[in-house]
């Protein structure tokens, strides 16, 4: 079976009444926790950016406490384990100022645990590909606010 675009099921969708969509969207978050995230996040968290990074922020500390500097190995896994969280909250989101905040956010939380990047590639590439995304992302946004995210990249990098 092949999936219609997403112009088609936008258009479908139009002609449905609004039981038929709350029983299309029950049915879609049932299947996949990724969906359930994604609409919770459209629900109850979109309409205040701020709290939202707030408690993303949190979420991270709280996966950080984890790390141990012990195991080059497993501070990676976990690193890495950590990155897809963020990434994820990044794409639910959708909005250049809260990729930028949980970007910034993490690329401190590696520098504060004193987590030695120059120790293998992997860290440092990591490391680096954040700092890019957030130099990318910093060149999304008008130049006024641009200027209040510069002094923490300048901190990070």
């Amino acid at each position: 079976m092949k999936s219609a675009s997403v112009n088609d099921i936008r258009k479908e969708l139009h002609h449905l009444d609004s039981q038929s969509l709350e029983a299309i969207c029950l049915r879609l978050v049932k299947y996949k926790k990724e969906n359930k995230e994604l609409l919770s996040y459209l629900l109850f968290e979109a309409h205040d950016e701020s709290s939202y990074i707030e408690q993303v922020k949190e979420e991270t500390d709280a996966l950080f406490k984890e790390l141990t500097n012990r195991n080059l190995y497993l501070t990676k896994k976990i690193l890495r384990k950590i990155l897809r969280f963020v990434n994820k909250q990044i794409k639910y989101s959708g909005v250049a100022q809260t990729e930028l905040a949980l970007r910034i956010y993490f690329c401190q939380k590696i520098l504060d645990a004193k987590i030695p990047l120059d120790a293998g590639t992997q860290l440092f590439n990591l490391y680096q590909q954040q700092i890019k995304k957030i130099n990318d992302a910093l060149a999304t946004l008008p130049e006024d606010e641009q200027g209040d995210y510069t002094r923490a990249i300048e901190t990070i990098s």
